[in-house]
């Protein structure tokens, strides 16, 4: 009996975390109560509290869940040894494709960010930023980008991705975002720069 109540409780602690997820990508995160939440699952509101002491709480989960989840991948890429435009190429791929597939996911962390990036790990294995920064820190050691400054060549290169990516979910550019991929990974390395390589080289 208790292995059916424990399955039961993780049942349905998922689907608060998928209809909080859904609501907070579509009415936004301060719109969004615990009441819409309860509802779209099924529940009462007071059954939430069992799971979840809050709203917050519920967003701060699902943030970190899935931006540590972003960050592991990115740091499996940026620490590979290939050259820098690969890996920046495999990086941009990864994001626009995982982007496309999962846009509630995008658009929840891409618009509440601010309010939980306090809360994620440090180390480079949970933090997507800083694994860029030492993929940048990395390839300046190498001579493979111009930019001496690790923390501005990743804030340049975060920025030619996300910003079209934002634009996308308000629809003023139109999707996929893959579709861009190509022209986004050159503007990167434009921007940090690293230079084409010559006719015939390998990256």
């Amino acid at each position: 009996m208790s292995d059916i109540r424990v399955r039961d409780s993780t049942v349905t602690r998922a689907r608060i975390e998928r209809e909080a997820l859904r609501l907070f990508a579509e009415k936004g995160f301060d719109a969004t109560s615990i009441r819409d939440i309860a509802q779209g699952v099924g529940v009462a509101d007071a059954a939430l509290y069992r799971y979840f002491r809050s709203k917050e709480a519920i967003g701060r989960e699902l943030f970190l869940a899935h931006y540590c989840a972003l960050a592991s991948a990115i740091t499996g890429i940026a620490r590979q040894k290939r050259p820098f435009r690969a890996k920046a190429r495999a990086l941009i791929q990864l994001f626009c494709t995982l982007f496309d597939q999962q846009p509630d996911v995008f658009s929840f962390i891409l618009l509440n960010q601010h309010a939980h990036l306090r809360f994620v790990p440090r180390d480079e294995g949970g933090n997507a930023v800083e694994a860029l920064r030492r993929m940048m820190a990395d390839a300046h050691a190498a001579g493979e980008i111009g930019e001496r400054n690790a923390d501005l060549a990743t804030a340049k290169a975060l920025g030619v991705v996300l910003q079209p990516a934002t634009f996308v979910l308000y629809g003023r550019l139109q999707g996929p975002l893959r579709s861009y991929a190509a022209s986004l990974t050159e503007a990167a390395c434009e921007v940090v720069g690293s230079r084409q390589p010559a006719v015939g080289s390998r990256i």
